[in-house]
């Protein structure tokens, strides 16, 4: 009997002409549809009739066929025959359980029997495992686990079993229980391609080594496990196992400090963060406190800037000289004792002469077993303290020991102004976009006579929307001086360039402007008091009064309290990629741009990034921006191969979560099987360096059919075997048949290639929203990462 309902299955499929990865999808719709008795022929979308146009045989037979062959695979045990062979999910012995993420994986009987479950249900939002009933194939249980992605051992909350037999439901609610039922080996209920599935498998592997899974019958719940872990004097952080070791009161351990510190070829990231942001000039003066081997001050005094440093270890004799930049990095988080760790801070604040750049440890690394919780951090193995700090911990505690309002660079590293007003200055050039002084169109004689004299003045204008004020630009007071006014001066320029163009830039910067006051709505004092004169400036020349700008970005702030108008605005973006299955399956509901394209969106999604941006930082090197269109979430994707890669592997990608403020960090480096980008030229504007070379790759890509089934290639070896399927490589940004493809196989995807061209009208790529709608909850992880 089972064999023959796999046949029957095997039959229908080959009724479809469309390719085998729809063909389930197809099938599954019309079995469950079939199934409700609401169903009409008559009233099936247009969408679905559309790709149903496909099949052979009149498709209210091939969904009554699909039907009979569920009610046959439960009858015959081929349901439960299903479970014991599948690749995907945990197996034991009664029952298969699965995360909601991983369903459309599953063989298509198991799909179509949950889909059913669910469909006679109403749909069951919020659950996160199905549980298969072996023993009784009717039955298909729904399990909620609010924290699987945040907890190590989520707690069951609550459970809802379906009999698909009797039409009947149950439920059992554990959210008040003291002893609820816990997961372990949460890999194994997912997918490898599951953002955190290394960390699952990681945690795992370590869990076996320290044998804490041997005794399965005592550690399923809540109060079994705890006492597992107290046992083996082991506490779990995050996903990672720490070793509690006891401390007496009367024998402190020995700290090390002078260990922690970094032999650096290169100068250290927080200095040269500061370089970049060009708060060193000519003639800057720069002191490490805390500075271990003294490699940054070799560094910055190759750069021909006066430096110094003192180190209670390696350089204690060093007299501390104020400076005008002050580096105090990785620093307090090596000192164990709170009182002397907020000495070292005030020390290093007080020889700030403009600039203190203060970096610590953030909790983004994993913490390998061997450290010893002590105090308010860790004591690793070579005897040094550590203090993980979560961001917004580490800005609170800068803010309050310096009463301050630090300025976030990167994760773990901010700058403290010592003149406010500076502070304000390079906060709003953060939030400047790209502007072009527009080319001379007219060959104008009394422009080209003062073509040099005009040309700062043409600069100005680009960089600030707007004409100079008396005295403002002291470079420029000799043009004043001939024209009689800045005004005058302009209308030259005027002749000989475009109204147009410069009315862009006016509007460009405009809401540039309003972008930074809505951020300073963050700021403790924000409307007289440290806004610069520059500033003060822009608003008069580009708003008709002060009350007015202030108040419209007001109006940009609150109004991204509406959920829908960040979903809007990326959906209305001319830039960027809002993803769905077609072109981006591994970043569902969410919109994704290049950094190098990020001035050119929507002033509303540069604030809402600046959200996140003025109170945490950016990643250090980020790529690409990921904006979440229904949560309240942004990340930072790194790809350091983003120009050299036709398909750059992701490396790191760091999440903020806007409701808490609160940091997920995740390294790629390590995982087997990493993400992948297609379609780069979404991502980017037409003017990036390599748009052409983007867009050639993507159209050779879609015309051979790679890029067919996103779901398949979405990560590294995923798109290698599509590669190698279909005979192709790629070399200089352009696909070529590999030169040792099999000539026959060369012909077989010749000839799928014209089959698929032919089909290609029939196919609109339309059921699929419709169908993953119908049929599966929303398989989008509930914390962060990539």
């Amino acid at each position: 009997m089972r064999n023959k309902v796999v046949e029957k299955w095997d039959a229908l499929l080959f009724l479809c002409l469309t390719q085998a990865h729809w063909r389930e999808y197809i099938l599954i719709y019309l079995a469950l549809h079939n199934f409700s008795d609401r169903f009409q022929l008559e009233n099936i979308a247009a969408a679905v009739e559309t790709d149903l146009n496909a099949l052979r045989d009149n498709y209210e037979q091939v969904g009554e066929t699909a039907a009979e062959i569920l009610l046959d695979a439960i009858a015959s045990g081929i349901i439960a025959y299903c479970c014991q062979v599948s690749e995907i999910g945990k197996l034991l012995p009664g029952a298969l359980y699965v995360h909601v993420s991983a369903l459309s994986h599953l063989h298509p009987l198991l799909r179509l029997s949950e889909g059913y479950a669910r469909r006679t249900f109403n749909r069951i939002d919020g659950a996160n495992i199905i549980k298969f009933n072996i023993e009784q194939p009717t039955k298909i249980s729904y399990l909620f686990y609010p924290e699987f992605d945040t907890d190590a051992h989520p707690a069951l909350h609550a459970s809802i079993q379906v009999d698909i037999q009797n039409r009947s439901i149950s439920d059992r609610d554990y959210s008040t229980s003291d002893n609820p039922p816990i997961l372990h080996r949460k890999e194994t209920f997912v997918i490898p391609s599951y953002p955190y599935y290394e960390e699952f498998a990681n945690l795992t592997r370590q869990e076996e080594e320290l044998r804490l899974l041997n005794k399965t019958s005592s550690i399923g719940t809540l109060r079994g496990w705890l006492q597992c872990l107290e046992n083996y004097g082991i506490e779990i952080q995050g996903h990672q196992i720490i070793r509690l070791a006891p401390i007496s009161p009367f024998q402190l351990p020995k700290i090390e400090r002078h260990k922690a510190a970094i032999i650096r070829k290169n100068i250290s990231r927080p200095v040269r963060l500061a370089m970049e942001a060009d708060l060193f000039n000519q003639d800057t003066t720069f002191f490490d406190y805390g500075c271990g081997h003294g490699s940054d001050i070799i560094h910055i005094s190759e750069k021909g800037y006066t430096s110094a440093g003192w180190d209670p270890y390696y350089s204690p004799d060093t007299p501390l000289t104020p400076a005008d930049i002050v580096n105090i990095g990785y620093v307090i988080n090596v000192i164990e004792r709170t009182d002397e760790r907020r000495e070292a801070l005030i020390k290093a604040w007080e020889l700030t002469g403009k600039v203190l750049i203060v970096a610590a440890l953030v909790l983004i690394d994993d913490r390998e077993t061997g450290q010893v919780a002590y105090g308010d951090g860790v004591i690793t193995r070579r005897h040094t303290f550590q203090k993980y700090y979560q961001q917004e911990e580490l800005k609170t505690y800068i803010d309050q020991v310096l009463s301050v309002d630090s300025v976030p660079v990167a994760l773990g590293i901010y700058f403290v102004f010592r003149d406010e007003s500076l502070a304000e200055t390079y906060r709003a050039s953060r939030f400047r976009s790209r502007a072009t002084t527009p080319r001379v169109r007219a060959n104008i004689k009394r422009f080209e006579d003062y073509q040099e004299m005009l040309a700062p003045l043409m600069t100005f204008v680009t960089e600030r929307g707007r004409l100079p004020v008396k005295s403002e630009v002291a470079e420029l007071e000799g043009l004043r001086a001939e024209f009689g006014n800045f005004r005058r001066a302009f209308q030259v320029i005027l002749q000989a360039t475009d109204q147009k163009e410069w009315d862009a830039i006016a509007h460009k910067r405009r809401l540039d402007l309003l972008v930074y006051l809505a951020l300073s709505k963050f700021a403790r004092s924000h409307k007289s008091k440290h806004i610069t004169s520059e500033i003060r400036n822009d608003i008069k020349g580009l708003f008709d009064t002060y009350e007015e700008a202030w108040e419209m970005a007001e109006e940009m702030l609150f109004s991204l309290g509406d959920p829908g108008v960040i979903a809007n605005c990326c959906q209305q973006s001319v830039v960027g990629c809002t993803t769905g299955f077609k072109h981006a399956p591994l970043f569902p509901s969410s919109f994704l741009v290049h950094i190098s394209a990020f001035s050119e969106l929507d002033p509303l999604l540069r604030l809402y990034e600046g959200c996140a941006n003025r109170t945490i930082g950016r990643l250090d090197g980020a790529t690409l921006i990921k904006f979440y269109t229904n949560q309240p979430k942004i990340s930072y994707l790194f790809y350091p191969e983003f120009d050299a890669e036709p398909h750059p592997i992701l490396h790191t990608s760091m999440q903020i979560d806007l409701r808490d403020l609160s940091v997920r960090h995740k390294n790629y480096k390590k995982i087997n099987d990493p993400p992948i980008l297609h379609r780069k030229e979404s991502l980017v504007t037409p003017d990036y360096p390599n748009y052409k070379k983007f867009v050639r790759l993507t159209q050779q890509e879609e015309n051979w059919g790679l890029l067919d089934d996103p779901s398949a290639i979405k990560n590294l070896k995923g798109w290698q075997h599509i590669l190698e399927k279909n005979c192709a490589e790629i070399k200089n940004y352009r696909l070529y048949w590999r030169k040792d493809a099999d000539p026959y196989q060369i012909k077989l995807v010749q000839s799928y290639r014209k089959k698929r061209q032919k089909t290609k009208a029939n196919y609109s790529g339309s059921i699929l929203d419709l169908i993953q709608s119908d049929l599966s909850p929303n398989p989008t992880p509930t914390r962060g990462g990539e």
